[in-house]
């Protein structure tokens, strides 16, 4: 009796996830997995990043992750604070490529500076690999440099 109490909890708490997601992309198709260009293993733009636990720790997971540096493809505003999600072409150090997903919080004066085509260092999780990066906006212009340079040698090469 008692287990199937608490399988119908877990059951509803895994439904809600699932809702969010769903209600998500219904709201908002522009910000649907496939409008954003990435599979199923991307766990979907939360409707209020703060208030998620799990986006939370992604989060910070993400800004303790491997620098990368990503091309930005697009970007849709999710609303006016700005809150952005960001669409990016990846590179990493290892030579792997992917489409990243970084949902991001912009001052006015930054967002008005995005431009298709513009390099960024962002913050990957190699073991997870779910499309999600964060822009590293603390890392060091040194490392970001010898990243570009190996990058870009292996390019030549």
């Amino acid at each position: 009796m008692i287990g199937k109490v608490f399988s119908g909890m877990f059951d509803k708490l895994f439904d809600s996830v699932n809702k969010d997601n769903d209600l998500m992309e219904q709201l908002r198709p522009d910000l649907s997995r496939e409008s954003l260009g990435v599979g199923p293993d991307f766990p979907g733009v939360t409707p209020n990043p703060v208030m998620s636990s799990d986006a939370r720790a992604r989060n910070a997971e993400l800004r303790a992750g491997a620098l990368a540096l990503g091309v930005l493809v697009d970007w849709r505003e999710v609303n006016s604070n700005p809150r952005v999600v960001l669409m990016l072409d990846v590179e990493t150090a290892d030579g792997i490529s992917f489409r990243g997903i970084a949902d991001e919080a912009f001052t006015i004066t930054e967002l008005t500076r995005l431009a298709p085509g513009q390099t960024m260092p962002v913050r990957y999780r190699p073991a997870v690999m779910d499309h999600c990066v964060a822009l590293a906006r603390d890392a060091d212009p040194a490392q970001v440099q010898l990243l570009t340079d190996r990058i870009a040698s292996r390019k030549r090469t």
